[in-house]
């Protein structure tokens, strides 16, 4: 029996570009050619094949996905996504987000990845409140594995605790509603 949504999710704490996975996912500027933060760490340790190959795709935009090679990361992908920008939560943030998360599991599956990261979009300069892009990850992502039998494993990477307490706060929640629906109303 496949497992259930909940069950194929995972917090992991510390550094994206050293876990073992088929694919982790690199929060880009619009761009690709490498940034701050999560992107600029992703570039940084794949070495300059990954910024080569970003300069053929052409740039990404906000929302949509793009895929490249690992080159000297575990991962043999990185998925690239271009989260948007907090305005306030009144510009369509909120589904930017969620296809951010979309586009790239679906990239995932067209590409056989079994395990893939999701780093915290939009969290750090782009300025999405913590909690809310949390929400907005975990809903998109179970959504997603409900309907999908690829990536059979997804990983929250949180650099650091405070976004790794929310992540699993808001999977334990997600349990517990699966678990017992009926008491969760």
């Amino acid at each position: 029996m496949a497992k259930r949504p909940a069950e194929r999710m995972r917090v992991v704490e510390g550094d994206i570009t050293l876990l073992d996975v088929d694919a982790i996912v690199n929060a880009a500027n619009s761009s690709l050619l490498g940034g701050g933060g999560v992107d600029g760490a992703i570039h940084r340790a794949a070495g300059p094949g990954l910024l080569e190959e970003c300069r053929l795709i052409g740039g990404c935009p906000t929302g949509e996905a793009r895929i490249t090679g690992g080159h000297r990361l575990k991962a043999r992908h990185v998925i690239h996504t271009v989260g948007p920008v907090w305005r306030g939560g009144t510009r369509g943030e909120r589904d930017l987000l969620a296809a951010c998360y979309r586009n790239s599991l679906s990239l995932a599956e067209q590409h056989g990845v079994r395990s893939i990261a999701f780093p915290c979009i939009s969290t750090g300069a782009y300025g999405y409140p913590k909690a809310a892009a949390c929400d907005v990850a975990v809903e998109t992502v179970e959504a997603w594995l409900a309907e999908h039998e690829l990536p059979e494993t997804v990983l929250f990477c949180c650099y650091d605790e405070e976004d790794a307490r929310l992540y699993r706060e808001r999977l334990e929640r997600l349990w517990m509603e699966r678990r017992n629906p009926e008491g969760s109303r």
